[in-house]
């Protein structure tokens, strides 16, 4: 049976230059190639991916009533995304995202949130109405939808998987309600915890102070192509990526995080087979450039790239 997932969190239009290294103060380059406009947003992307994996995604976010919302509303529903929950905003643009692209494939994001910001209470709790199997939140949103969203889904005993990004220092997370998995990346660890990952007790010393300010029964650091690292609080684990020639590494941490919860969701709660499928679907994303474009377009194409993966061990 296919598992619900209800996706609260944001939808952007990208704009992605291309550029041979990024420029210093004070300096003007000419992009490397030519820029492109693609759906985007952190939420957006993890919802393409649930919705490429099989699972049935609902999507709860705000987009501006211009030419960028209904291009994004038109690529949802083709993509098999649930929309009934997307909230139109009359007053309020579609949020922007300007992604700049080196050539080794690292990337640097500046956001306009947009109506992204908006999200009410009111929006979240209508969402609730599709009957998730799982709440899948982001940072991308305003605080008060955030913790609307997690705490309803609390009450009814709703399993919350968290990404951790974009990272929020001023972010309460001590008022968050226990969680499945908290997932920040290396960045977002180091402005929660004030702690340099340099490594294995680096990265032990800030699993640790999340755990002391958020309730999560496991934490989960995203390690870029070295993969992740997880941590339940008595035990930890590297689990390594998949060697890939990186492209475009946009999209790729929100990728991995919704594999991730959606295996975790199908296998019993096998944390450690959960992030290794993550690491899979990840892979494939930062393969080939664009955010919501670049995530594996089904659940047959990451079981060919993994056991073409286990033929080369």
């Amino acid at each position: 049976m296919k598992k619900r997932v209800l996706v609260v969190s944001s939808a952007n239009m990208d704009i992605t230059m291309p550029v041979r290294s990024m420029p210093a103060e004070g300096e003007t380059l000419l992009c490397d190639g030519s820029i492109s406009y693609s759906p985007g947003g952190k939420g957006a992307n993890s919802a393409v991916t649930f919705a490429a994996l099989g699972a049935e995604t609902v999507f709860c976010a705000r987009i501006g009533r211009d030419s960028h919302g209904e291009t994004l509303y038109d690529y949802y529903k083709d993509v098999g995304i649930d929309v009934s929950h997307l909230v139109i905003d009359k007053d309020h643009a579609t949020g922007c995202a300007a992604v700049v692209v080196e050539s080794k494939g690292q990337n640097r994001i500046l956001c306009y949130p947009g109506a992204n910001k908006y999200l009410s209470e009111s929006d979240v709790e209508e969402g609730f109405l599709s009957c998730p199997d799982a709440l899948y939140l982001q940072m991308e949103i305003g605080q008060d939808a955030i913790l609307a969203a997690a705490n309803y889904a609390y009450r009814h005993e709703i399993p919350i998987f968290l990404d951790a990004g974009p990272a929020r220092a001023d972010f309460p997370l001590d008022s968050l309600p226990p969680l499945t998995v908290f997932s920040p990346n290396e960045t977002e660890t180091e402005i929660y915890t004030g702690i340099a990952l340099t490594g294995t007790d680096s990265m032990l010393a800030a699993s640790m102070e999340l755990f002391r300010r958020v309730r999560a029964e496991y934490i989960v650091i995203k390690l870029g192509d070295r993969g992740a690292f997880v941590c339940n609080g008595r035990h930890f684990k590297f689990i390594t990526s998949y060697s890939v020639r990186a492209v475009d590494t946009t999209a790729a941490g929100d990728a991995f995080t919704a594999a991730l919860t959606l295996r975790y969701l199908e296998n019993g709660g096998d944390i450690n087979d959960a992030v290794r499928y993550g690491c899979a679907v990840g892979a494939i994303t930062v393969s080939r450039a664009g955010a919501a474009y670049s995530v594996p377009k089904s659940r047959e194409e990451v079981e060919e790239f993994l056991a073409k993966q286990e033929g080369e061990l």
